[in-house]
């Protein structure tokens, strides 16, 4: 059974939103989950796929411990990048294999705070202990003691396979035969591959108010035919023309018009609406502002 650790690691409460915008995250949650399925169907071999910059270092720690609790057998292939929290994840496995044409990068914990001296002094203290958690993972893998480690932390350090393999983060790099092809993708959106925090938030709360007035909408516009009513709608006041029909209300025209201008916002932006209902265009426009405002 192969499980797949891709793009940021997120918190279970932030997964909703990625899943949202289609945009590849993994939270505790979602590898518990399958980690269920596993124990259900007594799956005795795991290979966790990891392609991931990182993020969150408790969601990471609790994916770790999860891994290595497993029962059976746990693979870690390393197919493209595993930085950071995920480079934590990645100890996890009995066996830990990287593609040649993968990295692996570690480095300190970070925060960003804001306060007098004593926050400052406690925020220190708080992250060189982040940090020798962090190292108890690597040393349990590598057997490098302390020191080497804190080190390499320090300088943010990016190993290639070999180096990797040399160091003792892996056991095997895979294919090494082979010409492997890498492949790289883009999020300029994100921050560090992540959303920022305000984004989420903001997201929540438009979340919570859309569900309101989607239903509001879904009241006011019956559910038959409503497509067709938008498409007359939205012809109707573009032409400037009277309404020569009472198959659709004043409400129903007015609502047309705010589709097509979502549409128009959002084919402008690339994103594709051809599957989705009126209320559900209006929501990824609500959504994909709230998103932008913050940018």
């Amino acid at each position: 059974m192969n499980i797949h650790i891709s793009g940021p690691i997120i918190s279970d409460s932030e997964q909703q939103i990625y899943d949202y915008f289609n945009i590849p995250a993994t939270s505790p949650g979602v590898i518990n989950k399958q980690l269920e399925t596993a124990k259900k169907t007594k799956t005795s071999k795991l290979t966790v796929l990891i392609n991931s910059g990182g993020g969150s270092v408790f969601s990471a720690s609790e994916i770790y411990t999860a891994l290595k609790s497993y029962a059976g057998e746990v693979t870690v292939q390393i197919v493209g990048l595993a930085a950071s929290a995920a480079s934590v994840i990645a100890m996890a496995g009995r066996r830990v294999e990287m593609s040649p044409t993968a990295q692996l990068m570690i480095h300190n914990a970070s925060v960003s705070v804001q306060g007098d001296y004593r926050t400052m002094n406690h925020t220190s203290e708080f992250l060189q202990n982040i940090n020798k958690s962090i190292i108890n993972a690597y040393t349990a893998k590598t057997g490098l003691n302390e020191t080497k480690l804190k080190a390499m932390m320090d300088k943010e350090t990016w190993m290639s396979a070999q180096k990797a393999k040399e160091l003792g983060f892996i056991d095997a790099i895979m294919f090494e035969q082979e010409i492997a092809a890498v492949a790289s993708f883009d999020m300029p959106l994100l921050t560090n591959g992540v959303l920022p925090q305000a984004v989420i938030d903001k997201m929540r709360q438009e979340l919570a108010q859309n569900s309101n007035q989607i239903e509001t909408n879904n009241r006011a516009i019956p559910p038959q035919n409503r497509d067709m009513q938008l498409l007359k709608a939205h012809e109707k006041q573009i032409g400037n023309t009277a309404p020569q029909s009472s198959s659709y209300t004043k409400e129903e025209g007015e609502h047309a018009i705010q589709v097509a201008k979502a549409m128009k916002v959002l084919s402008g932006k690339g994103i594709k609406f051809d599957n989705l209902s009126p209320e559900q265009i209006m929501q990824t426009y609500w959504m994909v502002e709230a998103f932008t405002k913050h940018q």
